[in-house]
């Protein structure tokens, strides 16, 4: 099977990432039926024909009634983490964080923070996105996740979840991304957690990106079910 990819904003990412390593390296070296309509012809109606075999059903008129849902809108999610997990995943990060613009913020709502501290690059991202069911909630989480084996589940995140780690390099430069992907009834939310050192132009550590990731995703779940209890 082939593994998850990265999200595509990692792209976007790398962009700032690439001009920050610049300055970075500057520092300390000098720098992606017809079912056979043939089937039978209806023979002549007859006089005698029985209504048993005259009468045709009607096709049943789709149901109008809406599937209830246990969320009906995104929450903020610049107001998710706390203001401790934010200093200690991205060090010198503005606690407020950026959200990012979307065409419909009762459906998806997504916050960025990011920061450069020595030579140290980190860059967090969580997402909170609501389905019209949780049939469709679990049909998107399934193929975001069905086609990786270089994860595994998270157990004890919402109603299913789900985390990988993956490794970028561009131009020498390392950068290790981890997501997480967790589905509470309806609602998705999905983390994205990377990091670079541009001194070293190595990436931190699986361990510290994945635990980094699952924390803040842990705290992303908690603050969608505080919005269903009020």
């Amino acid at each position: 099977m082939r593994s998850l990819p990265l999200p595509l904003a990692l792209t976007a990412r790398l962009a700032p990432v690439a001009v920050l390593a610049t300055a970075g390296w500057a520092l300390s070296s000098g720098p992606a039926a017809t079912t056979s309509a043939a089937g039978h012809q209806a023979a002549p109606e007859t006089g005698n024909r029985s209504s048993a075999s005259s009468s045709l059903s009607a096709p049943s008129a789709p149901s109008t009634q809406a599937v209830p849902t246990t969320y009906a809108s995104a929450p903020d999610p610049c107001a998710a983490l706390t203001a401790k997990t934010i200093t200690s995943l991205v060090p010198g990060a503005r606690k407020a964080g950026k959200e990012i613009p979307s065409t419909d913020t009762r459906e998806r709502r997504t916050c960025s923070w990011n920061a450069l501290q020595g030579y140290d690059y980190r860059w967090l991202d969580v997402s909170f996105e609501i389905m019209k069911s949780d049939q469709a909630a679990r049909a998107s989480y399934e193929e975001r996740v069905g086609d990786d084996d270089g994860g595994g589940e998270v157990p004890g995140l919402g109603d299913t979840a789900y985390s990988v780690v993956g490794l970028v390099t561009e131009d020498g430069q390392q950068t290790r991304e981890g997501t997480v992907i967790a589905r509470a009834s309806n609602a998705l939310v999905v983390v994205t957690y990377n990091g670079s050192d541009f001194e070293t132009r190595k990436a931190p550590g699986t361990d510290e990106i994945n635990k980094g990731a699952i924390r803040a995703a842990k705290e992303a779940v908690a603050a969608l079910e505080d919005v269903r209890r009020g």
